[in-house]
């Protein structure tokens, strides 16, 4: 069990040190490649709070995810929302880990569109982290704020800051970062069956982080996308979407080129 334990830290540390990626507190996002930041048709927990926009009254999600096909490396996330004129509601939560060693997130979004121009969200998060059980759970709470600027009908651009004010989690015995990161992204839709998704994000203390990926709606009930990021090295993504009588199917893919493969699967339903 020790060996699984610390096989399991190695693969966390070299998955910090050489992706340099977005810290695996923040669930990765149904779009591909990770490019939530400018989209207004589908709201991620954790991702921008400005997307969560009045086009659905009622919506609420699933999503878990892999990574590198070890059961300690999952995580869970499930949201739920309620749009109307005047304000949008959303409440999110997420957990990660195993049994030595979890953390969870919930919050609570704001958001409100004006008149489809551009939307402005704030989120209050709490976050904990469990550290055995000498130690147990450290917790703290910080915001994450953004907004989304339609420049035309069909080209959207949105700004993200999760954890802006670079709160720490700190303890007794422990003193852990959260990460502090900055998003910029766009979302340029064309021939009424493309979505071109660019997205540039800045963790405070990695180098930056560029994705872009293609989504392409071949009929209403499937979708195919590719995609992919670069941060110290390239990493491809693709998956695929399904819909039926409001509920949407995600299922994304990406492989690692050292440290294997990921894998994300999304179920949601709207009206």
């Amino acid at each position: 069990m020790k060996k699984i334990i610390s096989n399991i830290l190695l693969l966390l540390t070299c998955h910090t040190w050489l992706m340099a990626q977005i810290n695996n507190i923040i669930p990765s996002a149904p779009s591909i490649a990770n490019t939530p930041t400018a989209r207004t048709d589908q709201w991620s927990a954790f991702a921008n709070p400005a997307s969560l926009t009045e086009n659905k009254r009622f919506y609420f999600a699933f999503t878990y995810e892999n990574k590198y096909l070890l059961a300690e490396l999952s995580g869970k996330t499930a949201q739920a929302a309620y749009c109307n004129p005047w304000v949008n509601v959303g409440i999110a939560f997420t957990h990660f880990g195993y049994k030595q060693y979890s953390d969870i997130m919930a919050g609570i979004c704001l958001s409100h569109d004006f008149s489809g121009k551009f939307s402005i969200g704030l989120q209050g998060n709490y976050y904990a982290a469990y550290f055995g059980p000498e130690t147990g759970y450290v917790y703290t709470i910080f915001p994450q704020v953004g907004a989304t600027v339609h420049i035309t009908p069909t080209l959207c651009l949105g700004f993200h800051a999760f954890n802006p004010f670079i709160q720490q989690l700190k303890g007794e015995f422990v003193n852990k970062q959260i990460p502090a990161v900055f998003s910029l992204g766009s979302e340029w839709r064309f021939y009424n069956r493309f979505n071109w998704l660019v997205q540039i994000d800045k963790e405070v203390q990695s180098p930056f982080r560029v994705a872009t990926g293609f989504e392409y709606q071949a009929i209403k009930e499937l979708g195919v996308k590719i995609g992919g990021y670069a941060s110290t090295y390239f990493v491809p993504c693709f998956g695929i979407n399904l819909n039926f009588s409001g509920w949407r199917f995600d299922i994304n893919c990406e492989l690692n080129p050292l440290l294997g493969v990921n894998t994300l699967g999304s179920v949601s339903f709207a009206i």
